[in-house]
């Protein structure tokens, strides 16, 4: 008896000890099953020009989106960029709000504040969406191409649908390729103009409605009151900055096709660009807000002229394609309210060589 207990106790040992390595021993086991069924392609370079990428990029933002705390915003773009072969690269770019709801915070919480309060309770001048401008250039300090590598994901025309949506697709590594580097010297301008939250700025300056005067020196009120109840004043106001940059950038360039045997043609052609510049707002100006017909000079609210920023811009090598970008930094604006953060996305991105010549012979 005591040796069939035993017995059953080690059957019942080995067991527990199976159902817990199990669940081990699987990630292992199901790897070594994908290892097995991983195919093996050959393929064939097609090109490989790092150099022959198209001159000119026009793309139209549908979105952007910023924090930025002078202001919230959200709305279109327009961007285009230029190459002139291996010396320099240009830069024109212009984004707009939709609306003042669809996104531009601080316009409509001006708008509102106008609408919602007497004149006794509001500032009345006109809101200023948000607009910006910027045009820059980029010196090529030195472009070179080197040796490397790249990936390419695995793809067939038969992988559509719930087919292509529910598999894992293989990549094939280590395509050899050469790779185009751009250090770069960065030079440009940007304007742009607001609808800001005064009475926050004010606030973060340790200042109160009371630093806005007129030309007389009387001061702007902290509160009023209304319908026997005493409230705050609430202060927006218009602000605009015209700013030059000066910075650095890092750029890598790929464009290479390959043909493989079993798979579709595929195509790495990224431009990718990093870049850090150092901003200077040599004019900045805060208008002055009208309150019950008179106007009240901002000269109180000190302003911070030097700002930074860090950011990514990359884009495709094709005829119609896509692009992306964002940066983060602080902003040449009023003290305390220069942070920003912004994405952009456009589509459709349309390029061009610009080469429309042909050679002609007589007959």
């Amino acid at each position: 008896m005591k040796f069939l207990f035993e017995s059953s106790k080690n059957r019942c040992k080995s067991r527990f000890a199976l159902i817990f390595l199990l669940p081990l021993a699987l990630p292992s086991l199901l790897k070594a099953q994908t290892q097995k069924e991983k195919p093996t392609v050959t393929f064939e370079q097609m090109y490989d020009e790092p150099y022959s990428i198209n001159k000119l990029f026009i793309g139209f933002q549908p979105l952007y989106g910023e924090v930025f705390a002078t202001n919230v915003n959200a709305g279109f773009g327009v961007e285009g960029s230029y190459f002139y072969k291996d010396k320099f690269d240009l830069k024109a770019h212009f984004r707009k709000t939709y609306s003042s709801e669809f996104f531009d915070q601080n316009r409509n919480a001006s708008i509102k504040n106008q609408d919602s309060y007497s004149t006794v309770g509001s500032v009345s001048d006109k809101p200023q969406a948000y607009n910006y401008y910027e045009f820059g250039g980029t010196y090529h300090v030195k472009d070179f191409d080197q040796d490397s590598k790249t990936k390419m994901t695995l793809f067939k025309k038969s992988f559509k649908g719930d087919r292509w949506s529910s598999m894992v697709p293989f990549q094939a590594d280590n395509i050899p390729c050469k790779v185009r580097k751009i250090y770069g010297a960065r030079l440009g301008a940007i304007i742009w103009n607001s609808t800001t939250d005064l009475s926050r700025a004010l606030s973060k300056q340790q200042l109160t409605n009371a630093a806005l005067t007129t030309s007389a020196g009387k001061p702007l009120i902290d509160t009023y009151t209304q319908n026997g109840q005493s409230r705050t004043l609430n202060v927006f106001g218009n602000v605009r900055s015209a700013n030059i940059y000066v910075g650095g950038s890092m750029t890598w360039i790929r464009n290479v096709a390959v043909s493989f045997d079993k798979y579709d043609d595929s195509v790495d052609d990224g431009i990718m660009t990093v870049f850090f510049d150092i901003m200077f707002a040599p004019a900045y100006s805060v208008d002055a807000v009208t309150y019950q017909g008179e106007q009240y000079l901002t000269k109180a609210l000190k302003t911070h002229p030097v700002g930074f920023r860090a950011g990514i811009d990359g884009k495709f090598n094709r005829t119609l394609g896509w692009s992306y970008g964002g940066e983060l930094g602080y902003r040449p604006s009023l003290v305390g309210m220069g942070f920003f953060a912004m994405f952009k996305i456009a589509f459709p991105l349309y390029s061009t060589n610009l080469d429309n010549k042909v050679e002609s012979f007589g007959k």
